[in-house]
């Protein structure tokens, strides 16, 4: 919807090729509201028979709905119903291989919601035409056979009556709606637009409820004649169907679609079951089984399936709960080293008191924010020397049980970890592995910093450093699969970078690895002037797989962000806040 802003971040999309199978009578188990779903459609078809008179439209015989046969037609495994324009197309060819009506709306969220509305009660796919898409909403509209279309607002300029196909333009009106229909529709106020597609997610063909957007209306137009009747078809016959998930960014269309269908929708905050122990629950049992999920943010049919295991494979919830590193929280983190200050604001006192301290400023934060703000430590494991050293790699690699009291004191306090590479001559992948049994812990993540990574001749703080995307990768591999083999929830993977160069072919960093969460950590200073330059500039053509995190330095920054101005001045506010 060329309008609407949704997406935030989405996973790396796909169609899914793998997916959807039977198993529907383990898949009506999970949930209740399938059979609810399947009841809610025939007391539809009840209610429309006695709201009917000798004049209204419901009163004529009714279109036979020809759905598909479920145990033929539906993929036997998850499997993501793509909707890159929110047109809809994709999901009325996934539940309707035939269908007289159809219901379409132009632009606009309440010509959209109406739309819906009106599409739900009648059993009727929904398309969204706003302009730019019209011959694949006719070329859907001819696939379906349709016979009379009834559309909302501004959709399809140019279609008129032609031999048996009737268009009925809705005027926008109570009055029209209900010549249209026969029926006593009752408003409900959607009041943020995060809340469309939950809302047409609820509709039941049930209830006659009329989404209205508090920000927007449908224009009315005229007309003198009685409007012709938009027949309802009736509801599928006694077919069961696939459960259906949906998020915020799936498309009303689509989402209305599913539930004109019968479709059980089952709608989650964020498109990733593992945010927390509700979504897990939601998809329990469901990784080999048949599910739609309603968008490309799902990602690929592979990759939900996979996500839904990782989910009930993981044996320990993050601190605040769920699998998922973010969204579900946001942290505040001290950095440094437990050798002391010199290295950050984390070693200046004990472990127990840093705990506290990181504590404190998390609170400070959760002012300004509704989910969880809980505190974290970024140690430093390794640190760039301006010696050789033993080996020969211009690194200090410190002994993994010197941070083991930080580790703990930070998560008695509920918190999470970061353990900072700084490489010097050796690879971040040699040096990840000597920290192995600490990243074991699920509350334990790994942060490469570029900044210290240097060639076989340079020696450290002669220039910026930087790392090839093919090493990153290759870390990335590595923890991945140890979150796998450890079934451990997923990791934050934390990539540093103040300048271009420091990451140079950044685009190829791979972020597909549901087992990590990546984070790109723009750790510029400066005055706030200098700042917003840095982390506007790393955020061009940043793959949107990441999720940003922001530093704020003690010395080096004029003046020190407040916690206030971190949260509502840098946009988009960052995930992640460290102290230096």
């Amino acid at each position: 919807m060329g309008s609407r802003l949704r997406r935030t971040r989405t996973l790396t999309a796909g169609t899914a090729a793998a997916v959807l199978a039977m198993g529907l009578a383990s898949c009506a188990s999970t949930g209740e509201n399938t059979g609810d779903n399947d009841a809610a459609g025939e007391a539809s078809t009840s209610a429309v028979v006695a709201q009917e008179d000798d004049n209204r439209p419901f009163r004529e015989a009714r279109a036979t709905n020809v759905s598909r046969a479920v145990s033929e037609n539906f993929p036997a495994e998850p499997t993501v119903v793509s909707d890159p324009d929110y047109s809809g197309v994709e999901a009325s060819r996934m539940f309707f291989d035939q269908s007289d009506t159809a219901v379409v709306s132009g632009a606009g969220i309440a010509q959209e919601l109406r739309a819906a509305s009106i599409g739900v009660v009648s059993h009727a796919p929904v398309l969204h035409a706003p302009g730019h898409n019209d011959e694949d909403i006719l070329a859907e509209i001819d696939r379906l056979g349709a016979t009379t279309i009834l559309i909302v607002g501004d959709a399809l300029p140019g279609l008129e009556d032609s031999g048996d196909l009737t268009v009925i333009r809705d005027r926008g009106t109570d009055e029209s709606l209900a010549q249209l229909t026969a029926l006593q529709f009752e408003p409900k106020t959607v009041d943020d637009i995060s809340g469309v597609s939950r809302a047409t997610a609820e509709l039941d063909p049930a209830d006659y409820t009329l989404l209205v957007p508090a920000w927007e209306t449908v224009p009315e137009t005229s007309g003198d004649d009685e409007l012709p009747a938009f027949p309802a078809q009736s509801a599928r016959d006694g077919e069961m169907a696939p459960i259906v998930l949906a998020s915020p960014e799936s498309g009303i269309s689509s989402v209305a679609t599913a539930r004109a269908y019968g479709a059980p929708v089952r709608f989650m905050d964020y498109p990733d079951p593992r945010l927390n122990t509700e979504h897990m629950e939601m998809v329990a049992g469901l990784s080999d089984k048949p599910l739609l999920a309603l968008g490309d943010q799902f990602g690929t049919g592979e990759q939900l399936a996979a996500k839904i295991e990782r989910g009930e494979t993981v044996t320990e919830e993050l601190p605040g709960g769920g699998g998922l590193v973010f969204p579900g929280r946001r942290m505040i983190a001290f950095y440094g080293h437990p050798s002391g200050p010199a290295l950050g604001a984390m070693g200046e006192q004990p472990p127990a008191e840093a705990a506290q301290r990181a504590l404190d400023k998390a609170a400070e934060y959760q002012a300004f924010e509704d989910q969880p703000v809980i505190p974290a430590f970024e140690i430093i494991a390794t640190v760039a020397s301006e010696f050789p050293g033993p080996d020969g790699n211009y690194v200090n690699e410190f002994d993994p049980a010197d941070l083991v009291p930080y580790i703990d004191a930070i998560t008695e306090a509920g918190g999470y970890v970061v353990l900072d590479i700084q490489p010097g001559r050796s690879t971040f992948l040699e040096l990840a592995k000597i920290y192995e049994d600490l990243l074991k812990r699920p509350n334990v993540g790994l942060a490469l910093d570029p900044e210290w990574r240097i060639g076989a001749d340079e020696l450290p703080m002669a220039r910026v450093g930087s790392v090839e995307a093919a090493e990153v990768n290759e870390v990335a591999d590595w923890l991945a699969n140890l979150v796998r083999e450890e079934e451990l929830p997923q990791k934050a993977f934390v990539l540093h970078q103040f300048q271009l160069q420091m990451l140079r072919d950044r685009e190829q960093i791979n972020t597909d690895h549901i087992e990590l969460a990546f984070v790109l950590h723009a750790d510029g200073h400066g005055t706030p002037g200098q700042k917003y330059d840095t982390w506007n500039v790393l955020r061009q053509d940043l793959d949107p797989g990441f999720f940003m995190a922001w530093k704020n330095f003690y010395d080096e920054d004029f003046p020190t962000f407040s916690p206030q101005q971190t949260y509502e001045e840098v946009d988009p506010r960052p995930w992640f806040v460290s102290y230096q």
